[in-house]
């Protein structure tokens, strides 16, 4: 009978620390650590960025690949420490557009959000554009033979997902909280358990593997490029604060959260990456037909052993749909909640029965639905997504170096860095200024021009623009993402209303945490 006031007093408190930031509470908030935890974790999702560029780095750096994975989670955990003890000062929706907007100036902040936004989308297009990697074959292993892994296929499939991932997060970060949390638990125990049964009746290789590249050339280029299936994997991590809002306690929670996504990722991710390079049966005929784990799957395992394994990959692939579009929809209702966003009006309405801003939704799966119009595979939309967040990272970093070279924390929060809080800033800005470099630079694998783009003797990915398919993809997409904003904001965002930066005065205390979980 206690326990019905103790709620209700944790969800009082809650709800008058958002008002203090000058926010109503209306979405609904129904997460505790573990939904928060494993809404991050399903965003970073290591089987999904595996399926998705595995090959990359196995036809890049042969088993040496391995080497990238501790190399990307140290940088990005240091990231995310900054990110923690933000978190734990600005509980808000939109994580990285929030933070910059109290730290930095209005044109600073909005810019941040805008790159910030349709990285989310990208990602959104490339996780869905991931699933049909695993689920064709899967399918095909059910005894549906008419479908082809080609493509057009892969192109429907992600499209149908698209449109179930928009539905469920319609109805509630409840319902898609229930599903990610069940789905985390299938793709936790599931890769972990598979890795052990690789390990222990599959391992072709050895640990020798992880040193020996097939013959491929190992140098600092080879490396940087076969870093990019690690960078697509561990990110979004910030997701626990982006979901703040719905989260209980969300200055304690969401850090916690944030952090043990990137520890639990980084330990699961590294077991299935290490058991699957070890089950390749022979490594320079995987580096040749550019395996992917689906490849070595079906190579290792009985037909029934091995569809099963695939629909549990994808049932993960799917939550991971799922979280990184509540991400985004988070990101831009609270954007348009601050009048940042074309028709901000419609986009910052929140459902009365669901809780949920169904236009928000419908307008990112539109949004995310554009990239599929030049379709060439998951491959490039990643790399895209990726570095576009890397960019938003680095922005929301320089923000916070800047205040905390002005004094900032001055207000005590429960995660905290101290006298360690500029050093790891720094730390991180320069990891991910040296990411972006890499990003940027100029290469067939990660970076190519439209002409590069070759299968069976066609150009796969064509703009039909001569120009434009002689500029690395990456600087288009970057390029078109910034002029439209920039035309957005200079002739209409700039003149409109900006809702009131409010925060908590320095040195107000933090509302006590009596009867918090």
């Amino acid at each position: 009978m206690s326990a019905t006031p103790s709620v209700s007093t944790s969800q009082d408190r809650d709800t008058a620390d958002l008002a203090r930031f000058g926010y109503k509470q209306e979405l609904k908030r129904s997460l505790g650590f573990f939904s928060s935890f494993a809404v991050a974790f399903s965003y970073i999702s290591p089987s999904t960025g595996i399926f998705t560029l595995f090959f990359l780095g196995l036809t890049t750096l042969g088993g040496v690949m391995i080497w990238t994975w501790p190399v990307v989670a140290i940088g990005q955990f240091i990231i995310a420490l900054n990110f923690a003890e933000v978190t734990s000062h600005y509980p808000l929706a939109g994580s990285v557009f929030q933070w910059s907007k109290y730290m930095a100036k209005r044109a600073y902040s909005w810019f941040t959000g805008w790159i910030y936004l349709f990285a989310g989308i990208l990602t959104v297009t490339s996780v869905v554009a991931t699933l049909p990697i695993a689920l064709i074959p899967a399918l095909e292993g059910l005894g549906w033979h008419s479908l082809n892994f080609d493509l057009n296929t892969e192109l429907v499939v992600a499209l149908i997902t698209l449109v179930v991932i928009t539905v469920l997060n319609i109805y509630g970060v409840k319902l898609v909280a229930i599903i990610n949390n069940t789905g985390v638990l299938f793709e936790i125990l599931g890769m972990f358990v598979f890795a052990i049964v690789l390990l222990a009746f599959h391992n072709h290789q050895g640990f020798k593997i992880v040193t020996d590249s097939g013959g491929l050339h190992i140098g600092a280029n080879t490396f940087l490029a076969g870093m990019f299936m690690s960078l697509f994997v561990i990110y979004g991590f910030d997701t626990a604060s982006t979901l703040a809002e719905e989260t209980r306690d969300p200055r304690r929670a969401a850090p916690r959260a944030v952090l043990y996504s990137i520890v639990g990722a980084f330990i699961i991710g590294g077991v299935f990456l290490l058991a699957t390079l070890m089950s390749i049966p022979n490594l320079h005929t995987a580096i040749s037909g550019a395996y992917g784990p689906q490849n070595i799957i079906e190579a290792n395992f009985s037909h029934p052993f091995a569809t099963i394994y695939l629909l549990v990959v994808s049932a993960a692939i799917f939550v991971c749909c799922l979280s990184i579009m509540a991400a985004t929809i988070r990101l831009g209702f609270g954007m348009a909640r601050d009048k940042q966003l074309p028709f901000s009006g419609v986009l910052s309405k929140v459902s009365s029965s669901l809780h949920t801003p169904i236009w928000t939704c419908l307008v990112i799966a539109a949004l995310a639905a554009i990239p599929f119009i030049q379709f060439d595979g998951a491959g490039i939309i990643a790399i895209a997504a990726t570095a576009m967040i890397y960019f938003s990272y680095f922005l929301g970093n320089l923000a916070i170096l800047r205040d905390r070279l002005r004094g900032w924390p001055r207000t005590k929060a429960p995660f905290k860095l101290g006298k360690w809080g500029v050093a790891i800033n720094l730390l991180g800005l320069a990891y991910g200024l040296a990411m972006l470099i890499n990003f940027a630079w100029p290469r067939a694998a990660s970076n190519p021009e439209p002409k590069q783009t070759v299968v069976a003797g066609v150009q796969s990915l064509n703009f039909h623009v001569g120009f434009l398919n002689d500029i690395p993809i990456l600087w288009t997409v970057f390029v078109v993402i910034v002029i439209i904003g920039a035309l957005y904001y200079l002739i209409v965002g700039r003149s409109k209303e900006f809702a009131p930066v409010t925060a908590p005065p320095d040195g107000e205390p933090i509302p006590a945490a009596e009867g918090a979980a």
